[in-house]
């Protein structure tokens, strides 16, 4: 009796370790928040602006935004993002087409989510009023904010 209540216990804390361990990796995966590097994030602009396309496109567009990189590392930096879950790659024709796999309103609110967090303590009211009090705002987009509030307001 006491080998097979010693077994029973055994097996049932090696089921629930291991039930343990499963939730744990499944949590891993719902919970996985992306953040892009910032090359990776211009990756994603341009096929969240263009759609579907080809690494040829995205480095062109690329090298349009900015100084020369060499095709192969366009390349390999999509080859890594589609290892990470950021781009999907179609391989049923001879030139390989990548779209984004991510949301782009998710991927910018968790972005923009952590530079609040990080830069104005987690407060939009703070992060606003840095905004307003900018030089860079101009007197339309100042207006174009008076409008958006006053909606706001008469929609509550």
């Amino acid at each position: 009796m006491i080998l097979s209540k010693k077994s029973n216990i055994i097996f049932a804390t090696y089921v629930f370790n291991t039930y343990l361990w499963f939730m744990m990796l499944f949590k891993k995966d719902t919970d996985k928040i992306i953040i892009p590097t910032k090359t990776e994030m211009d990756v994603l602009q341009v096929l969240w602006k263009h759609g579907p396309s080809t690494v040829r496109f995205v480095h062109d567009k690329l090298n349009e935004q900015k100084e020369i990189v060499q095709y192969t590392s366009t390349l390999k930096l999509m080859q890594v993002m589609k290892e990470k879950g950021m781009v999907d790659r179609d391989e049923s024709n001879m030139k390989h087409i990548y779209s984004a796999s991510v949301e782009e309103d998710k991927i910018k609110g968790n972005l923009l989510g952590r530079f609040v967090d990080s830069l104005f303590d987690g407060s939009a009211s703070n992060l606003m009023l840095a905004l307003l009090d900018n030089d860079k705002t101009s007197a339309a987009e100042l207006q174009k904010i008076k409008e958006l509030l006053s909606k706001m307001d008469t929609a509550k």
